[in-house]
């Protein structure tokens, strides 16, 4: 039998999956040129970089004292491969600039990707990430960013994949305290105890601590204080130890409470010569470059910001 409705003509419908906002933006082609002059002030956001962690390994500061720190490497070949503007339904605006990174060969990409990638002018990348910054801070399509981008002093999010750890117990996940080690307790010395309630409500609570899959997600280390920066290896230095294995790739930006914040909470008191951690003066805006590495000495270290442990506290 043929159904009446089957005659009528098919609408095509375009589907858009989206968690945010941002993934319905369109390139900016208003600030694809750097405007001279340009200077960080305490409501400026730059970009981000991406890296690859190198492993870890220790130096000596000014005093004598020993500082462990993770290398990250910056690819050659990270360039910002566009300017993103989007209007919220709100009316506010989402500014942000698209970084790209490690070269791939052009057979093993998208056609959608590789025209992408010709209209910004660089070669296919293997890694696209996106990193929201304010309406000043857009940098020209296809410039080339450098690890002379942060500061010798300044602190940095590093943002990464934990180490995978497989099933784990709620001791190791959780924290837990465990059962007691001597009387009453058999076999049972590591067991997460009861997880339930009574007859009401009759079953485990949403969102109980429990034994599971542990690590595999991404985190964000935050306030790691840049000690150095080699522009010849596009190498930096932080302090303190990074998420994820041995050359995973990580994203690197401005920290957002002892960088980003402080600087307007400073600015907002009018204390002007807080707005940067201390030995900072200024930062590279809006991204530190290749021909900007080429002005400055290859390899900067930042001054120790306390005193000699090895001195008798008076």
């Amino acid at each position: 039998m043929l159904r009446l409705w089957t005659l009528r003509p098919k609408q095509s419908v375009a589907r858009f999956i989206s968690s945010t906002a941002a993934n319905n933006a369109t390139p900016s082609t208003s600030t694809t040129t750097q405007e001279p002059g340009k200077k960080w002030t305490p409501n400026s956001i730059r970009t981000g970089l991406i890296a690859r962690k190198r492993g870890m390994t220790a130096m000596y500061d000014d005093h004598g004292a020993r500082v462990p720190v993770t290398v990250l490497q910056v690819h050659g070949d990270c360039q910002v491969t566009a300017n993103v503007k989007f209007v919220r339904p709100d009316k506010t605006e989402y500014h942000a600039v698209q970084v790209a990174a490690s070269d791939k060969p052009e057979k093993r990409t998208t056609s959608q990707m590789l025209g992408h990638f010709k209209k910004a002018g660089v070669t296919p990348k293997r890694i696209v990430k996106e990193f929201p910054v304010t309406p000043d801070a857009h940098v020209p399509v296809g410039t080339t960013l450098s690890a002379i981008h942060f500061v010798p002093g300044q602190f940095v999010d590093v943002v990464a994949k934990s180490l995978g750890k497989g099933f784990q117990g709620t001791m190791k996940r959780w924290n837990f305290k465990g059962l007691r080690a001597s009387h009453g307790v058999s076999i049972s010395h590591r067991s997460a105890g009861a997880i339930g309630a009574h007859q009401d409500p009759g079953r485990v609570w949403p969102g109980k601590k429990m034994a599971g899959r542990l690590g595999g997600e991404r985190i964000t280390t935050e306030n790691l204080t840049v000690v150095r920066v080699d522009t010849n290896l596009d190498l930096i230095y932080v302090k303190g130890c990074v998420p994820g294995i041995d050359d995973a790739q990580v994203l690197v930006r401005d920290a957002k409470k002892k960088l980003i914040h402080s600087a307007k909470v400073a600015h907002a008191d009018s204390k002007f010569d807080a707005l940067l951690p201390k030995h900072v003066s200024d930062l590279p805006f809006p991204a530190g470059t290749k021909e900007m590495a080429k002005d400055f000495p290859a390899i900067m270290e930042a001054l120790s910001k306390r005193s000699s442990p090895f001195l008798p506290r008076e």
